[in-house]
């Protein structure tokens, strides 16, 4: 039987943009009710990688600090998701002989055991290996084979990884606040756990994290998340087109993204003036006055290249077939008005916001998209099958080397 886990629980969501703490109590009936929310803005990050360990570090702090104040507690662990490093992953499949006896635990733990021993590149760490079906024979899509009979015990394994000195890099800031790292989770696929519904899950959706820096996918199906992938584009590109074509500060120009900005034109665009400072005059002086479509015609074009680019690589993948028409979208950057519509446009999807779902206590301003994965965080420590075998659990940055060079060891002297 699986165990549900109860007690404190705390999500560091590290963003390129801001970076968020959730301190959670979870209770034996699966519910989550939070009771500690720390943010603040996000400093030495760029594509959800760290480019100022003492800036990330400072930052990582400030929000923990704040969550722990509220909760009226101490943490001294953390679950935290990765976003940059090029996530990517693969599918591979192992085979392991049972000779028509019943099959135990030991079998499965066995088959499991060769798809965890496959070897990374060396820039590369294992952040997860997820069973995503078994097969008996030449019998598919089963999720438990425990007390069948059969000949040949298969599974496909689900290996993601993403770049090691990125995960290093995350894990040492974590370390420096002098918190452990209980499990890295692949951004999408925490998003997905607090976002997606069971039908959604089990008939194939697509979720689309827009962050600042990076957008992350992943594709769920029977029950399981199947692809991962990122590309490097996210909300602070679109706040950087508008900066550089209005000749405007960063500042300004997210302010104007985010109250005038739309990805979609409207009738009245031509006749709405909007002000623009312009990058070294004072405030004082007469501000710049364009029409609001040239904001939007600066606007439309990254958004519509980051949603080609998703398209692509789901094609590239092979698995858009697999997420048929139905995709969610979520994180901070799909709340700029109109990514909605123009995301069904481009992407031919029947497509709907997601925000976190089953939690309590999270106040209005922090259950929006932008708070999914580190929602998706507590979900992932509360749902992850303490009954299933270890491989399908995630692993902290750097774990799976070292058991891959155990197992070798072991090979080598037994």
């Amino acid at each position: 039987m699986a165990k549900t886990r109860t007690g404190l629980i705390a999500a560091l969501d590290i963003g390129t943009t801001k970076v968020c703490c959730l301190i959670a109590h979870a209770h034996g009936d699966g519910a989550i009710r939070i009771v500690g929310i720390g943010h603040h803005a996000s400093r030495g990050m760029r594509g959800g990688a760290v480019i100022d360990m003492d800036a990330a570090q400072n930052s990582i702090l400030m929000a923990i600090t704040a969550a722990e104040e509220l909760a009226g507690d101490r943490i001294r662990s953390v679950l935290v998701n990765i976003s940059g490093g090029d996530l990517a992953s693969r599918t591979y499949t192992a085979e392991s002989a049972i000779s028509g006896r019943e099959i135990c635990e030991a079998d499965l733990r066995h088959v499991l055991a060769l798809g965890n021993g496959i070897e990374l590149p060396a820039d590369r760490d294992l952040l997860h290996c997820i069973p995503v079906g078994y097969r008996i024979d030449s019998t598919r899509g089963i999720r438990d084979p425990r007390g069948m009979f059969a000949d040949q015990l298969g599974v496909d394994m689900h290996i993601v990884t993403a770049r090691a000195a990125a995960m290093r890099n995350i894990t040492t800031c974590v370390q420096r606040c002098h918190l452990d790292i209980e499990a890295a989770v692949a951004a999408p696929y925490a998003s997905g756990l607090a976002c997606l519904v069971e039908d959604e899950v089990d008939l194939g959706v697509a979720i689309v994290d827009m962050g600042g820096g990076t957008t992350t996918i992943a594709v769920f199906y029977n029950g399981e998340v199947v692809h991962t992938d990122s590309i490097p584009v996210g909300g602070q590109h679109v706040t950087s087109d508008i900066a550089r074509g209005l000749s405007t500060p960063l500042a300004h120009a997210e302010r104007m993204k985010t109250l005038y900005g739309s990805a979609l034109p409207s009738p009245s665009d031509e006749r709405e003036l909007i002000d623009v400072p312009l990058i070294g005059e004072e405030p004082s002086n007469n501000a710049n006055h364009v029409p609001r479509s040239l904001l939007n015609g600066i606007i439309r074009p990254r958004l519509e290249e980051t949603f080609e680019l998703v398209r692509s690589r789901l094609e590239m993948a092979g698995v858009d077939r697999i997420a048929g028409r139905r995709l969610v979208l979520t994180g901070g950057a799909s709340q700029l008005q109109g990514a909605r519509e123009l995301a069904t446009l481009v992407l031919e999807k029947q497509v709907r916001m997601g925000r976190p779902m089953r939690i309590s206590g999270l106040a209005e301003a922090t259950s929006g998209p932008a708070f999914s994965t580190s929602a998706g965080l507590l979900r992932y420590a509360t749902e992850k099958d303490s009954g299933a075998p270890e491989s399908a659990a995630s692993m902290p940055p750097g774990a799976g080397r070292r058991l891959n060079r155990i197992g070798q060891w072991l090979r080598e002297n037994f």
